[in-house]
């Protein structure tokens, strides 16, 4: 929900910081956001309205994932992911002892990598 908390286009962004990148996103993600746009109020609710626009823009792919039973949307991103985007921090914790490649957000306003991209 980046976006909207810092006015930053992240697909922008992202996509100049690793042109050679596509970006791919879980339908899980999708519904996970269609979900707190539902159940969410005021500015959170509009962050994630803004996120779901996102991820359903054309620049991304969606791939058919599922969760496993049980399995929560962080430890999917974590089973599924060789590189992930995200700002939360304990899921970047995470990824990173998971050995996993972290993109983030860095000062509002810098795409930045943690870890190696091949």
């Amino acid at each position: 929900m980046i976006p909207f908390q810092f006015n930053v286009d992240i697909i922008d962004e992202l996509e100049k910081a690793f042109p050679s990148y596509k970006l791919i996103t879980p339908n899980f993600v999708i519904n996970e956001l269609v979900g707190l746009k539902k159940n969410l109020k005021g500015k959170d609710r509009v962050a994630a309205g803004i996120a779901l626009k996102i991820a359903k823009s054309s620049n991304i792919k969606i791939e058919d994932i599922s969760l496993k039973t049980n399995e929560s949307v962080d430890d999917a991103l974590i089973r599924t992911s060789k590189v992930l985007a995200t700002n939360d921090i304990e899921l970047r914790k995470k990824a990173r002892e998971h050995g996993i490649t972290v993109i983030y957000l860095r000062q509002k306003k810098y795409v930045v990598a943690d870890g190696y991209l091949e």
